[in-house]
């Protein structure tokens, strides 16, 4: 079985309550190593009331913060540093391959700034850390959104929009995937733009999807399509991959048909990074009853680990 690594998020979210309550799960098709003191999650199992399992592999290298660490619903610098550092031995272990991939649990961008971190979050660490420009795929096996630009202000979108930047991305995502299927890209104005009338990016998306197709020798990339009528059931039949030139244009719908199944995957990397498709959740961090889901959990684990046999 595969080996990997596990970073536990912010340790004052649901991501200790869902490495606990999944370990038993997950053994079944690798062997997770917990970026983790035993101290924190022992911390953890005590305030769930849950019990700790006693194979999991808890592999911290680095301090462990004096005065205890846990402070459920608090955005915390001392959280965010834990976060951190938990995500780099995890990313370290995968680069060295020790593990065979890496799966992250929740962050707090805020939690991360307070600790004097200057990334954004995980994908745009990695980036910055391979030397590369990752790509942030989120979905499921029904659905896949592929996003063209991701954590950035509304405000910054238009100017990305260009036809060689469209060229660059499409071809970096359809060899992340290995991409043999048709795959939907998204205009960016209402109605497309209405040739011109409400902007001029779409015609940068359509050249930019004509000269891909061309590059590749077929037909794969189909848009621009305008973003409202996109994931039509109609559309949703013929596509399973689509584009989105913005983070909410493509993940309202995602979230909204498959909210606890979908995952996030960092494409364009030189190691294999999965993840869960939400946040810390603090309103429901270490409540009783809380029915925590832990499926988009699973299936980044289940995705990882499929992808690493392969």
């Amino acid at each position: 079985m595969p080996k990997i690594a596990i970073s536990v998020g912010d340790v004052n979210g649901i991501g200790l309550e869902i490495a606990l309550r999944t370990h038993h799960q997950i053994i079944r098709f690798c062997e997770p190593l917990y970026c983790a003191h035993r101290e924190v999650l022992e911390s953890a199992s005590a305030l769930l009331d849950f019990p700790l399992p006693q194979d999991m592999q808890c592999v911290a290298d680095f301090e462990y913060p004096r005065g205890g660490l846990i402070e459920p619903n608090c955005v915390s610098a001392k959280s965010g540093k834990y976060s951190y550092e938990s995500f780099m031995q995890g990313v370290n272990l995968t680069q060295s391959k020790q593990c065979a991939a890496l799966v992250t649990l929740p962050i707090h961008k805020k939690a991360w700034q307070k600790a004097g971190i200057s990334f954004v979050g995980h994908t745009h660490a990695l980036s910055s850390i391979c030397g590369v420009d990752s790509i942030m795929m989120l979905g499921c096996p029904s659905l896949f959104i592929a996003l063209f630009t991701d954590h950035i202000a509304l405000s910054q979108v238009s100017a990305c929009v260009t036809q060689e930047r469209v060229k660059d991305f499409l071809l970096r995502f359809a060899q992340g995937v290995n991409l043999n299927e048709p795959c939907c890209v998204l205009g960016l104005n209402p109605h497309c733009g209405d040739e011109g009338i409400m902007g001029s990016e779409d015609k940068q998306i359509n050249a930019a999807v004509s000269e891909v197709n061309m590059q590749l020798g077929k037909k794969i990339f189909f848009g621009a399509y305008p973003p409202d009528s996109a994931f039509s059931p109609f559309n949703r039949e013929k596509f399973r991959y689509f584009v989105s030139m913005y983070h909410d244009v493509g993940l309202a719908p995602l979230k909204a048909l498959y909210f606890e199944q979908s995952i996030n995957v960092s494409l364009n990397l030189p190691i294999l990074r999965t993840s869960v498709d939400h946040g810390v959740a603090y309103d429901k961090a270490y409540k009783k009853g809380s029915n925590i889901s832990t499926q988009s959990y699973l299936n980044a684990v289940q995705y990882a680990a499929n992808n690493v046999l392969r």
